[in-house]
């Protein structure tokens, strides 16, 4: 038997996996006012310009196999073949753009949680503040009610117009980055299962102190 036959065919290296957050992983890690370290995992992997690798995610965080486990059964993450950029654009210039998906009448708004209008779509600037100044006395609501010790008020809230209470009027959806506390408002159905809203998440991430506001 010739060497070329015995020689053992050499072993293919291991293809690359790029980790990516799901819609639903991405309210699952900005939820809480103080994260966890699942909740801190999960928000690493928007923690950079780029989908990390798992490779490279699992060794900045070697505690998160059963994690990484637990977030794939969830659909908190997705495992990609190829890694996927960042939103590539000032905050202040594609939010508006960005949170008219996740309303089924386009109307939505994105607020700080003392009350700021930072971006509005499908509402106008005057409806937007209101909604805002709203938001900012719902945040106060909340946290008296937790510190009563019912922490139910601090999650999702949705306000009807009808008896039947079949779609919401407005939604509130509380969010939470680098400690700065977040609403995002939605007119109508709310539409959070999108990719928007990772995007979204993402941008708020990478802008961080860089978050400068444009005129509106």
């Amino acid at each position: 038997m010739s060497a070329v036959m015995n020689a053992e065919a050499p072993l293919a290296a291991p293809a690359l996996t790029w980790l990516a957050l799901t819609p639903a992983g991405a309210l699952q890690a900005f939820a809480q006012r103080q994260p966890d370290e699942a909740a801190r995992a999960l928000q690493a992997l928007l923690g950079s310009r780029a989908t990390p690798t798992q490779a490279d995610w699992l060794a900045a965080w070697p505690n998160a196999e059963a994690l990484l486990a637990q977030a794939l059964s969830e659909g908190w993450v997705e495992c990609l073949p190829r890694r996927i950029e960042g939103p590539d654009a000032r905050l202040d210039d594609f939010v508006q753009h960005v949170i008219a998906s996740l309303s089924g009448e386009r109307r939505a708004l994105l607020a700080s949680e003392t009350g700021f209008c930072l971006g509005h779509a499908g509402m106008s600037q005057d409806e937007a503040e209101v909604l805002s100044a709203a938001a900012a006395d719902y945040s106060d609501f909340a946290l008296r009610q937790a510190r009563r010790g019912w922490s139910g008020a601090q999650r999702y809230v949705s306000f009807h117009g009808d008896a039947e209470m079949l779609l919401p009027a407005v939604s509130f959806v509380p969010l939470w980055v680098q400690g700065v506390g977040y609403w995002l408002i939605l007119g109508g159905e709310p539409l959070l299962n999108n990719p928007s809203l990772v995007e979204l998440l993402w941008g708020i991430q990478e802008a961080g102190s860089r978050f400068v506001l444009g005129r509106r």
